[in-house]
C-alpha cells in the first residue's frame, strides 16, 4: 500500500514510474497501484527483480562507505529516488557526520517524500532536475549552496544511465559532470547490462518499461566501461583488477556468495579522477 495521500502536481498515477517500481523491489511504499502492476510484470520476465534491486542498492551503500572513508565529504546523487532507509546520506554520515549530500530526482513524487525524508537532516539537501541538463544541475542555487566544487565530491550515477537513450548521448553528459570536478573527484556508476541474459529477459523488461515514464536501455560491458573513459577504477575487491564488477561484488564481504543471478544484471565501478 502507498504511502502517498495524495496525487502531486505533475504526477500521471496512470503511468508507471521506475524511481517509484525501484521503491517498490526495495519494499518501499512510496509507488502507486500501477507501478506495483508494471514490477510484478517485470518480474515474470525477471525472477530475480529484487535481488538486481537490492544489488545495486548494496553497492550504492559499500561505495559511499567506502568513499566517505576515503575523506570525501561531498556527494551528488543523482537519480536517487530516496527510499526509506539506508539512503546515501545514511551510509555517508555513518562514516563522517560533516558529509554533505545533494539529492536529484526528475520524478516529483521524490521530491515529496524527501520533504519528509530529509526534514531535519544536517547536510543534506534535494532539487528537481534531469540527468540531461547538467548545466541546470550544477548551476542550482541549491547546489551551490550545498557543494563546494572546489573541493573534492562523489558523482553517484547507481541504476540511472541505463533510463537515457544513445541518442542523449549519457557518454558524454558523464565527461560534463566530471569536468566541473576537481581532482580527487570520483564517479560511482552502476548500470543495467544484458551480458549473459536470454532474449526472452531482456524484451521483457524493455516492454514494460515503454510503457513507464522511461524507457530500459541495457549495455554491454564494454559500452559500460567507456562511462569510465579517463578516470582510473578502484578495484572493487582485495585482489580483484582494476576493473568493473557485478553490483552485488563491489567490496561485498563474500564475493562468491554475492555473485548472484540478480547483481549480475548490473555491473558497476567506483572511479577516481586523477587530474
Amino acid at each position: 500500500m502507498s504511502d502517498i495521500e495524495q496525487v502531486p502536481p505533475g504526477v500521471d498515477a496512470s503511468v508507471p514510474s521506475p524511481a517509484r517500481m525501484y521503491d517498490y523491489f526495495l519494499g518501499g511504499t512510496e509507488n502507486f497501484e500501477v507501478d506495483r502492476l508494471a514490477a510484478e510484470k517485470v518480474r515474470e520476465s525477471v525472477p530475480e527483480a529484487e535481488d538486481a534491486a537490492w544489488a545495486n542498492r548494496g553497492f550504492l551503500q559499500r561505495a559511499v562507505s567506502w568513499l566517505a572513508g576515503k575523506g570525501v565529504r561531498q556527494f551528488i546523487d543523482i537519480g536517487a529516488g530516496l527510499p526509506s532507509r539506508n539512503n546515501t546520506h545514511d551510509a555517508a554520515q555513518a562514516v563522517a557526520p560533516d558529509a554533505r549530500v545533494l539529492y536529484i530526482d526528475n520524478d516529483p513524487i521524490v521530491r515529496v517524500h524527501a520533504e519528509k525524508l530529509l526534514a531535519g537532516s544536517s547536510g543534506t539537501a534535494f532539487i528537481t532536475g534531469d540527468f540531461r541538463d547538467p548545466d541546470g544541475i550544477l548551476g542550482h542555487p541549491e547546489t551551490l549552496a550545498t557543494i563546494d566544487f572546489d573541493e573534492p565530491v562523489a558523482l553517484l550515477l547507481v541504476a540511472l544511465t541505463h533510463f537515457v537513450a544513445d541518442d542523449d548521448d549519457p557518454w558524454g553528459l558523464i565527461r560534463r559532470y566530471m569536468d566541473r570536478l576537481v581532482p580527487d573527484s570520483y564517479l560511482a556508476l552502476s548500470a543495467a547490462t544484458h551480458d549473459r541474459h536470454t532474449e526472452r529477459s531482456v524484451q521483457g523488461i524493455k516492454e514494460v518499461y515503454s510503457r513507464s515514464s522511461a524507457g530500459v536501455h541495457t549495455r554491454t560491458r564494454a559500452e559500460i566501461e567507456r562511462y569510465f573513459d579517463g578516470l582510473e577504477i578502484v578495484p572493487p575487491y582485495d585482489g580483484a583488477p582494476a576493473t568493473l564488477a557485478y553490483a552485488g561484488e563491489w567490496a561485498a564481504d563474500d564475493v562468491d556468495a554475492a555473485d548472484s543471478d540478480g547483481s549480475r544484471w548490473s555491473y558497476c565501478a567506483v572511479a577516481r579522477k586523477t587530474q
